[in-house]
């Protein structure tokens, strides 16, 4: 007779510079895509939580927004957040860029990692090692853990996969005892309405350029299961100046189709459901002061007080 494994359960923050990696590492650790990845920084809103199982441990990971010298309300309220996420977790993981080092940003968040005394075990995660040359990342992991007693320290290619199964190993053994927190088909924890509106607000990141991505909001307004199977799904675009209207729509609609397209198409393959997507663009100019945008972004309006 086999004893049967102890269970582990618990909660993993992602904390980083934007475009870290926090985004690809999560997806890569979950094995689907639950949070968006784009080469524009800041796209991560909210803490977004996707589940892996390794062995006999639940590790839900909490992919944070980046944080960065905030200058908005909404951008204070992200980086609360990522802070919000890490005080909670039970590990933290530190994500650098190998090819960046330890820059100005990095350098603060580890000031303010002294500073919060998180509870639990912190690592060092430098990603991107396919960047650079084998010396400069044991000079990059010498100077960081100088910098900060980091519990251990792992290199990775999360876009690659590399060294990510040794972190997935040491996250399952040192989360702590106890049953699982989610079904074991469960892969993230946030509303499939949610899911639904950052998966085209990613695909209007993609296509758009400049500020803009950061002007406008997407939020599922209608989820209908129909009969056949299929789903309706309405959402609104809210960008913050009329001009930017024209922009999203594009030339005859072009854009506004095309971002249409390649959502449903992502919504159909996450749901395994036909998908009939409807997006309706709204111009509100104020929407980054409006408290309701900021729960739709699961965000809250307070934490972006000045």
């Amino acid at each position: 007779m086999t004893d049967t494994p102890q269970t582990r359960a618990g909660f993993v923050a992602l904390i980083g510079e934007p475009n870290a990696g926090k985004s690809t590492l999560l997806n890569r650790m979950v094995g689907a895509k639950v949070s968006i990845v784009t080469h524009k920084v800041q796209t991560t809103r909210a803490r977004i939580r996707g589940i892996a199982i390794e062995d006999a441990s639940q590790i839900v990971f909490v992919d944070t927004p980046g944080i960065f010298r905030p200058r908005r309300r909404l951008d204070r309220s992200m980086v609360a957040a990522a802070w919000g996420g890490a005080s909670d977790a039970d590990i933290v993981l530190l994500l650098v860029e190998a090819h960046r080092g330890l820059t100005n940003g990095t350098q603060a968040i580890i000031d303010a990692l002294k500073a919060q005394q998180v509870r639990g075990p912190v690592a060092l995660i430098i990603n991107k090692i396919d960047r650079v040359k084998s010396e400069a990342l044991l000079a990059l992991s010498q100077k960081m853990n100088e910098a900060y007693p980091f519990t251990r320290t792992f290199m990775i290619s999360a876009e690659r996969g590399h060294g990510t199964k040794d972190l997935a190993q040491w996250l399952a053994a040192e989360l702590p005892a106890g049953p699982w927190l989610y079904p074991e088909d469960q892969i993230a924890d946030l509303p499939m309405r949610m899911i639904a509106a950052e998966i085209t607000r990613e695909k209007l990141t993609l296509r758009l350029h400049e500020e803009i991505p950061y002007q406008l909001t997407v939020e599922t307004e209608n989820w209908e299961d129909r009969k056949d199977g299929s789903a309706r799904v309405d959402q609104l675009i809210y960008v913050a100046r009329p001009g930017h209207k024209g922009i999203v729509l594009g030339k005859g609609g072009e854009t506004i189709k095309a971002v249409s397209t390649a959502a449903r198409a992502e919504l159909e393959e996450f749901t395994g459901t036909k998908i009939h997507l409807f997006l309706q663009v709204k111009v509100r100019e104020n929407w980054l002061d409006e408290a309701e945008r900021f729960r739709e972004m699961g965000l809250d309006f307070r934490d972006g007080d000045a």
